[in-house]
């Protein structure tokens, strides 16, 4: 089946993924007829899958009704400490079974939920908890330690829960233990329900931060029809590689067991993974650091389906030289994004695992999906981002933003649906300036061919995305020029096998000044995330070459490093 004929059937009047339109915010938009309208009912929907385990952590093994009944008192806390409606509640911590019972805990009663990355320093946690104004902050033990001499500078703060805490805890943190128990013991917590709240489609719902190339972190709003429409996008992607297979979609989706490596604090994972996850009834397993022969040890023992995230993932499972010793013959697809992979890795998985290869496309912007490609698809077109889902659009753009281009040619990508979040938190020029009439401008730059595929040629902001985590060259340029020998700086992304890039810096020294590469690493290991910092520094002897507008030619410096990719 051509693409348009299995949309048609899929969309019919009747079907499972028909579709109506909506007005959001003032703009008609396509959306899933029959997506639950909130987390909140979704929350309470997948109740009914039982005794059935939602989500599995070394020895913790908490079925959806465990996970239903902490959700549940956890909710009740949050309204006794007098979380309402559009307050926002930060959530920091690793995977860990608290994590979905925290969250839509939060969403259930209408609060904003704030998911931050836990691998941020303590000084990127407060900038995020300050823009936010977080009420209520939940964190795992090493984000507390990471934070607590924070606590004083915020003034919206008014209750700190540590999970796990590593120590005794002092005002205003008290234990989440002390609330709900330990995971293995949710199952017992008396069922006292949700407490009652009124939550509307494109209610706030989440915000979730994204670095731009310039200033501090944005926070993306995000609303329950965005999470919600993922639900319905993973399920159309999956029956549209089966018709195209020349097979029957069933009527009921199978539950997954699923291996999660990467952050819930992305949308990757908290939207594109975890939500169709939830509404399958599917099992999540969580690892506490990822460690490719634990995962194959795992998938082994769990009969993992299904699990990715990132190309690293799959590199480094089909490239371990313990592979043979364990039987990973229950994986059927392991899928990724947020990375480049090479067409190679498409092919390898496909012919070594004998599981279906997976990616798509999407930003925070997006609540994560707008393409999906997969199966055969992939195979054939190993290097595209795959076709959008069938309530998105998708236009490729002139840079100044005012046509459209024709088939094949590269611009802009602008996407729109009901996947787009509604802007940028308490940033009115940025919103305006990036979303229009309902499209995003992603910074991206794309073409699409003449059966719809996307395919991203290159982007147009200056990020370096090493294992699916964004690192913005600004962010880390501003580190470096405040070391006092450099007055000149430009990160570059070098290209790495396993984790798409990495970030390499180069640098020009003032006059009579001296430091080392070693040096300037450490500098800004003490000031961002360790992720961030330049694997390699090279010094110039002069300023950096420029344009007639001022821009560093980085094209130019990444010529640095020609030929020292990794394998």
């Amino acid at each position: 089946m051509s693409l348009e004929q299995t949309k048609a059937l899929l969309t019919a009047p009747g079907a499972k993924f028909e579709m109506e339109s909506v007005d959001i915010r003032g703009v008609p938009t396509r959306v899933w007829k029959n997506a639950p309208p909130s987390l909140r009912l979704l929350a309470q929907m997948v109740r009914a899958y039982g005794p059935r385990l939602f989500t599995i952590y070394e020895d913790e093994r908490v079925s959806f009704e465990a996970n239903y009944r902490a959700t549940a008192h956890i909710a009740r806390q949050l309204t006794e400490m007098g979380v309402q409606k559009g307050d926002r509640v930060a959530l920091a911590m690793r995977n860990l079974p608290e994590w979905p019972a925290i969250f839509f805990a939060g969403v259930s009663i209408g609060a904003i939920m704030v998911p931050l990355n836990a691998w941020w320093t303590g000084g990127e946690l407060e900038y995020a908890l300050k823009d936010s104004a977080a009420k209520v902050l939940i964190v795992d033990g090493e984000r507390h330690e990471r934070l607590k001499q924070c606590y004083d500078q915020l003034p919206d703060l008014a209750q700190v829960i540590v999970s796990r805490a590593k120590g005794a805890l002092e005002l205003p943190a008290l234990a989440l233990e002390s609330l709900i128990g330990t995971p293995n013991e949710w199952g017992a917590l008396d069922d006292v329900g949700f407490p009652e709240a009124e939550v509307a489609p494109d209610d706030d719902a989440t915000i979730f931060y994204t670095s731009g190339t310039t200033g501090n972190p944005k926070g993306a709003l995000g609303t329950h029809r965005n999470f919600v429409t993922n639900i319905m996008s993973s399920g159309y992607v999956a029956a549209r590689t089966m018709l195209r297979r020349g097979e029957v979609p069933p009527a009921v989706p199978d539950p997954k067991v699923m291996l999660l490596v990467i952050p819930l604090f992305h949308v990757t994972a908290c939207s594109a993974a975890m939500m169709g996850a939830v509404a399958a009834g599917s099992t999540l397993i969580f690892m506490r650091k990822w460690d490719p022969e634990l995962a194959m040890g795992i998938i082994e023992r769990e009969k993992v389906n299904a699990t990715g995230g990132v190309p690293t993932i799959a590199w480094q499972l089909l490239e371990h030289p313990a592979r043979a010793n364990y039987d990973l013959s229950s994986l059927e697809n392991i899928s990724y994004g947020g990375a480049p992979s090479a067409p190679e890795l498409v092919k390898r998985i496909y012919e070594e695992f004998g599981a279906l290869p997976g990616n798509g496309w999407g930003m925070t912007e997006t609540t994560a999906t707008v393409t999906t490609h997969s199966g055969e698809d992939y195979l054939s077109r190993p290097t595209s981002a795959g076709p959008p889902v069938a309530t998105a659009d998708l236009q490729i753009r002139s840079v100044e933003g005012d046509r459209e281009l024709a088939v094949g040619e590269v611009g802009e990508l602008w996407a729109r649906g009901p996947m787009i979040v509604k802007g940028y938190w308490n940033k009115p020029e940025a919103t305006a300036a990036t979303f229009v009439d309902g499209w995003v401008r992603t910074g991206d730059l794309a073409r699409l061919d003449e059966d719809g595929f996307l395919y991203i040629v290159d982007r147009a902001k200056d990020i370096v995305i090493r294992g699916g985590e964004n690192i913005y060259s600004s962010e880390v340029e501003d580190v470096l020029y405040a070391h006092p020998a450099v007055t000149d700086c430009a990160l570059v992304g070098m290209p790495h096998k396993i984790l798409g890039e990495e970030p390499v810096a180069v640098v020009h020294l003032a006059p009579g000044t001296s430091a080392s590469e070693a040096e300037l690493q450490d500098w800004v290991r003490a000031r961002l995330a360790a992720f961030k910092v330049p694997v390699k520094v090279r010094f110039a002897k002069d300023v950096l070459p420029r344009n007639a507008q001022g821009k560093i030619l980085k094209t130019e410096l990444r010529g640095l490093f020609a030929g020292e990719a990794a394998a």
